[in-house]
C-alpha cells in the first residue's frame, strides 16, 4: 500500500442533527468549519509546520447536504509561495447505499506557514512547486 500524496487531505464526516440548520441540512457555518480544517491540515502537511488562515476566497454552496448524508472533504494544495499556500477544498455529498456522489460545495483558502512565534516562515519548495 502506498501513502497518500501529502499535498492532499481527505476525510469523511456524517451530518448529524446538531450540525443542521432549521431546514434539516448542513449549517453553512459548520460546513465552513470542516472546509477550513481540511485546508489547514493539507497546508500544514505540505509546509511541515503550523499554518494559519489568511483568507477564504469565494466558497460556493452548490447543493444542500441533508442530515444523515456523508460529506467527503478533499483538500489539495494548488499553489505554494514563499510562506503562503492556496488550498482548494471540495465537499462531496453522498447518501449511504446509493451511487449519488455530488459536489455540494467548493472553496479556496489562503494559508500561511508560521513559526513558533506565529510569524510567517518560508516553505520548502518541491520539484513541482506544490
Amino acid at each position: 500500500m502506498t501513502a497518500c500524496d501529502l499535498s492532499e487531505t481527505r476525510f469523511v464526516e456524517i451530518v448529524f442533527p446538531e450540525q443542521a440548520n432549521h431546514y434539516g441540512t448542513l449549517f453553512g457555518g459548520t460546513a465552513l468549519n470542516l472546509m477550513s480544517k481540511a485546508a489547514a491540515i493539507a497546508a500544514a502537511r505540505r509546509a511541515g509546520t503550523s499554518v494559519v488562515m489568511a483568507s477564504s476566497d469565494k466558497v460556493d454552496f452548490h447543493l444542500p447536504v441533508a442530515v444523515g448524508q456523508l460529506v467527503e472533504l478533499c483538500a489539495r494544495v494548488e499553489r505554494v509561495g514563499r510562506s503562503s499556500m492556496t488550498v482548494n477544498v471540495k465537499v462531496i455529498a453522498e447518501t449511504i447505499g446509493k451511487q449519488d456522489r455530488k459536489l455540494a460545495m467548493q472553496g479556496r483558502f489562503e494559508m500561511v506557514a508560521v513559526d513558533g512565534d506565529g510569524r510567517p516562515t518560508p516553505i520548502a519548495q518541491s520539484a513541482d512547486n506544490t
